[in-house]
């Protein structure tokens, strides 16, 4: 899939979802639960209870297209109590895709300026 960076939307659904559903039953989700035109060419991201699954449906002008990932390791939603419903960018999905929950990142530490010259 080729998008540019900043021109897509991605949505992603706050609750688990059955991983049986293919175009049909993800499409009545995203009219239904998200409220959202399926083909607007946004992308809809559907992960199942375990959190090791994801789905993301999109149109591409001729027809819907599904990814999907397995996580043979680890798992994207490490709590489905911090999960909501919510819109994100295409760095916050490559994110997720890694493992990294975009909403959770926090940085170690920040170096001050004074500490960047040399004395």
């Amino acid at each position: 899939m080729f998008f540019p960076e900043g021109a897509v939307r991605v949505h992603v659904y706050g609750q688990p979802v059955d991983m049986r559903k293919s175009f049909d039953g993800l499409y009545a989700l995203t009219r239904q639960a998200l409220g959202c035109d399926p083909l607007s060419g946004e992308l809809f991201v559907f992960i199942n209870r375990r959190g090791t699954q994801m789905k993301v449906l999109y149109w591409d002008r001729t027809g819907f297209c599904v990814w999907a990932k397995r996580l043979e390791q680890g798992r994207f939603v490490s709590n489905w109590a911090h999960v909501s419903t919510r819109q994100m960018d295409w760095t916050g999905l490559k994110l997720l895709l890694e493992g990294i929950e975009p909403a959770r990142y926090k940085r170690r530490f920040r170096l001050s300026a004074n500490a960047a010259k040399p004395a």
